[in-house]
């Protein structure tokens, strides 16, 4: 074999790789050989077919077979020989022109992975949030749980904000009925923002049982384009009203928060462990968006186009995935590569600077760190253990979680080496919760 190695630009190469034809020929006589002892074909016993039928049959197609197997490992020695790191794959061609009827040329384009020099994160600013747990907190949080846990009871007077009713309802527009005009037993809350304001304003003080008709007019920005703008007629029956009621902080609704003897003690310093680990995860990911921003800055990284490509399908199939799981036909909508492009950069980007990180100050994930986060992540289900198992029952499932500790440990190598600030944060702006 030889191999000439041209460098196109400054990640773009080319291998010209000769391969003497003798080798390729004499492993395509060999595995006809042993495809003529076992080939079936009609008017012949198994294994009695004449060589030169099987090579009229078979012979182009094994061929190109033994030809592709001889250009990948040719491909490989040569690549190892350069001592080259290719990014994405090769673009195979044959050599074209004259050529010796005893060789068989082909070439090779291909980008290699960039040399990443990292820059110096001496003068990079972060800010480390500063949150602390008091009562307020548990008390707010355990206000929204308890929320959450609302159901509702019939009643007899007439509706109000807070109310969920239930109706049957029919629209028509200039006397015609309409997409989505109608619909029967449907339910909704007052206040809620399910129903069009136009419309819910009529429903307030209607009992069970009682009928109503109306005009809506709906907003000229309104989604729905064909009613837009209109004005519609509305005969709704009202057939149930049922108030809200929070469940008190007793303790049946400890238990059903899993404190099983429904102490309510317990059930505080459960929600307080929680909004702890849960400040602790908003505090890690805010570091990290900071780390992952001065590496971004600190180093220039050019990136192969190849990975790049890789890298927008992956983000285009992600976001299919998405939009088919909340029922949108993904696939009748245009996706743009150059949409996803930015996104796919500072990807591709972060994960060589995070590579070449990890090699130059030796920061693999241990055995041990990847065991604490999974077993803090367990910590959150009902059975931690069996959470565990499941972890370390498939390797490609410990290769997510390696992933992240990698990212951890250059997250701490850059904590302490940047300038780092810490900063008391307010609670509700950690979480983002709204004011």
């Amino acid at each position: 074999m030889q191999a000439n190695l041209e460098t196109l630009s400054s990640l773009e190469r080319r291998l010209s790789i000769t391969l003497p034809l003798d080798k390729v020929n004499n492993e395509v006589e060999s595995r006809l050989k042993r495809l003529a002892r076992t080939v079936k074909l009609h008017g012949f016993r198994p294994g009695k077919v004449p060589m030169k039928i099987v090579e009229q049959q078979f012979g182009g197609q094994v061929r190109q077979e033994v030809l592709g197997d001889a250009v990948q490992q040719s491909f490989g020695e040569a690549v190892k020989e350069k001592n080259l790191r290719v990014a994405g794959y090769p673009r195979i061609e044959v050599k074209p022109g004259e050529k010796p009827a005893d060789q068989f040329e082909y070439v090779a384009t291909f980008e290699v992975y960039p040399d990443v020099a990292i820059g110096s994160l001496a003068d990079a600013k972060i800010e480390r949030p500063l949150v602390s747990i008091n009562d307020a907190e548990v008390d707010k949080t355990i206000e929204i749980l308890r929320k959450q846990r609302t159901h509702f009871h019939a009643v007899e007077r007439g509706a109000q904000t807070g109310d969920q009713i239930g109706m049957d309802y029919r629209g028509t527009i200039a006397g015609e009925p309409f997409e989505g005009g109608a619909g029967a037993d449907q339910t909704a809350v007052l206040g809620g923002g399910q129903l069009l304001a136009d419309f819910e304003k009529n429903l307030v003080g209607m009992k069970a049982g009682e009928s109503r008709a109306f005009d809506v007019h709906f907003p000229a920005d309104y989604h729905g384009k064909e009613v837009a703008g209109k004005e519609a007629h509305f005969e709704v029956q009202l057939k149930q009203v049922q108030e809200p009621h929070v469940p008190a902080a007793d303790a049946e609704f400890a238990k059903s928060l899993g404190i099983a003897d429904g102490d309510l003690e317990k059930m505080r310093a459960d929600v307080k462990a929680n909004l702890e680990r849960e400040v602790r995860r908003r505090s890690e990911t805010r570091l990290k968006d900071q780390v992952m921003k001065a590496l971004l800055d600190a180093t220039k990284v050019e990136v192969p186009r190849a990975l790049l490509d890789m890298e927008v399908e992956r983000l285009t199939q992600n976001m299919r995935r998405d939009m088919e799981q909340r029922g949108i036909k993904a696939a009748q909508i245009p996706m743009p590569k150059e949409a996803f492009e930015p996104e796919a950069l500072r990807r591709v980007s972060l994960g060589l600077i995070l590579a070449e990180m990890v090699k130059l100050h030796k920061l693999d994930a241990k055995p041990d760190q990847i065991k604490a986060v999974v077993q803090e992540y367990a910590q959150s289900y009902e059975k931690p253990d069996e959470v565990v198992r499941w972890y370390y029952q498939q390797p490609e499932r410990l290769r997510e979680v390696e992933s992240l500790v990698l990212e951890n440990n250059v997250v701490q190598w850059t904590l302490s080496n940047a300038k780092v600030e810490d900063k008391p944060t307010n609670f509700d702006d950690l979480m983002g919760n709204a004011k």
